[in-house]
């Protein structure tokens, strides 16, 4: 078995063992070191289009992935606040803080991602919403749908164990 990489070693010299090019469905990591020193070295003629076209989008698509993640798990907890207030403790105030925090940093390293937003507020509360009803052992009819949590609500209602 070979050595571990060194932290701060070059990855790769964009040449693969066989000494030909990597195939992206055959080595994802090496194709990509190959296809950037590529494109660094202008030799935009031999790069692989069509792989590093679908790279990028499913770059794009893994970030609204990420938008909508943190909006599951910031709206099913925002979901088991109101229907579950026994149960309200620090945890769950301080997972709504992160979980903001991280629907603040998406946005704001792609704020092409805005016009979305909606959109990633119905797909994650529909899931949600499914959590919530599970970890609150509720049928899923007792809790609302559509969302009943406006984008102001979302972001910024205080939740503090004080008010409960």
């Amino acid at each position: 078995m070979g050595e571990p990489a060194l932290k701060g070693a070059p990855l790769t010299d964009g040449a693969s063992p066989s000494g030909g090019r990597t195939r992206h469905e055959d080595d994802l990591f090496t194709w990509v070191q190959e296809q950037v020193a590529l494109l660094r070295a202008g030799a935009v003629e031999t790069i692989d289009v069509a792989n590093i076209a679908e790279e990028l989008n499913d770059v794009g698509a893994e970030q609204y992935d990420r938008l909508e993640s943190a909006l599951e798990v910031l709206l099913m907890h925002m979901l088991k606040w109101d229907h579950q207030p026994e149960r309200r403790s620090r945890s769950w105030v301080l997972t709504i803080v992160e979980q903001r925090k991280r629907v603040d940093k998406v946005l704001r390293k792609n704020p092409g991602l805005r016009p979305r937003i909606a959109e990633a507020v119905e797909d994650g509360f529909d899931l949600s919403r499914v959590r919530a009803a599970r970890e609150m052992k509720r049928d899923l009819d007792t809790l609302p749908d559509p969302c009943p949590y406006d984008w102001d609500a979302i972001t910024s209602r205080p939740f503090s164990l004080a008010e409960a």
